[in-house]
């Protein structure tokens, strides 16, 4: 069976998998004060250039956006993102629970561009009732997008600039960061993002993890009591050598970033096929996660032919346009098709991303 719905729904690298064999009878101090976290933690400020960085291992994606914000804002404080962001659209609401406004911004191609920032912004300092509302102290970004599509560096160092003239704190998402660095359209590197936002977190869960994210405030500016945080929102395993240990074999050897590269080089092979097959291709972007699957019938009778490949089931999703221009969810006979797709031709590393292609 080809699995074409998300990046997530396997197990980890087998290298991952070993290093917890090995370790596992080997006892330790708890909650991340393990010999493997503080390793871990060592290589990933070596690979993002900041020796003096803070870094914390936390459970899972939602758990590091909800709480690095809610560390990182005042109470009255507000979060800019992207209208199509995770923490707006994806997560139940956690980032609100603490109290934090979402504020969610037009975006183009699922990014939030600099020139959308700085107008709000300018309207909300010439706003006269601007204290009677959340006030904005922080611009969440992913990388990838939710789209698939990526920043690029110029964008990024512009957003930087506009967060420095505004007094607000950057944060970018990497739940998918290594198809983002390995893309062949990304013009930016670890140590690069490392320099130019306030605080990130490298995805593990998504990128050859079986659970786990690293957030990093890569100048040693983790806000006060920001493992307490960690606790309260419940991101912090008593056992937090589970997620020190991968992050301990992900970042031993380049792993991690080999993962990525392997699953570009697997989507760049599905793209490939498609277009030998004449099916051609309007745009194609890297990342994201997609819902639920149909079945192989469903897509053929949207009158794409898939050969070469198994008659077997197929994960996917149509997203098509909705009102006003929004995507959404549906069969949508004779409009654009928005086929999500990962693919992974050769067995290991398991981890790969979601190839979307759009067909007209």
């Amino acid at each position: 069976m080809l699995s074409f719905e998300c990046d997530y729904n396997n197990g980890a690298h087998p290298k991952v998998l070993q290093h917890l064999i090995d370790t596992n009878s080997l006892t330790s101090l708890t909650y991340g004060f393990d010999e493997w976290s503080e390793s871990a933690r060592r290589k990933i400020r070596e690979a993002c250039g900041c020796p003096d960085a803070d870094v914390y291992f936390l459970s899972g994606g939602t758990q590091a956006n909800a709480t690095v914000i809610d560390s990182l804002l005042t109470t009255c404080e507000a979060v800019i993102s992207a209208d199509t962001g995770h923490i707006n659209v994806h997560e139940a609401g956690a980032v609100e629970a603490s109290g934090h406004r979402v504020i969610g911004l037009p975006s183009t191609n699922g990014k939030l561009l600099p020139d959308t920032l700085q107008e709000f912004l300018q309207v909300y300092e010439s706003d006269e009732s601007r204290d009677h509302v959340a006030q904005p102290g922080m611009v969440y970004i992913t990388y990838p997008t939710e789209m698939g599509t990526l920043y690029t560096a110029e964008e990024i160092s512009q957003i930087q600039a506009i967060c420095r003239r505004y007094d607000l704190h950057l944060f970018v998402d990497g739940a998918r960061l290594g198809y983002g660095l390995m893309s062949p359209d990304s013009d930016v590197s670890l140590s690069w993002l490392a320099r130019h936002c306030d605080a990130f977190y490298i995805g593990g869960t998504k990128v050859g993890a079986l659970c786990g994210e690293a957030v990093v405030f890569p100048r040693g500016n983790a806000p006060k009591h920001f493992f307490s945080n960690v606790k309260r929102h419940g991101a912090l395993l008593a056992k937090g050598r589970v997620v020190g240990v991968q992050f301990d074999a992900l970042f031993t050897d380049g792993l991690y970033l080999r993962i990525a590269r392997h699953a570009i080089d697997m989507a760049l092979r599905m793209r490939e096929i498609f277009i030998d097959a004449g099916i051609p291709f309007v745009a194609l972007v890297f990342g994201f996660q997609s819902a639920p699957g149909v079945h192989e019938e469903a897509f053929h009778a949207k009158g794409v032919h898939i050969p070469d490949l198994p008659a077997q089931f197929f994960g996917f999703q149509f997203v098509v346009p909705g009102p006003e221009g929004k995507a959404g969810v549906g069969e949508g006979v004779g409009q654009d098709l928005f086929f999500p797709v990962h693919m992974d031709l050769v067995r290991p590393p398991r981890s790969r991303p979601i190839l979307y292609m759009v067909y007209r």
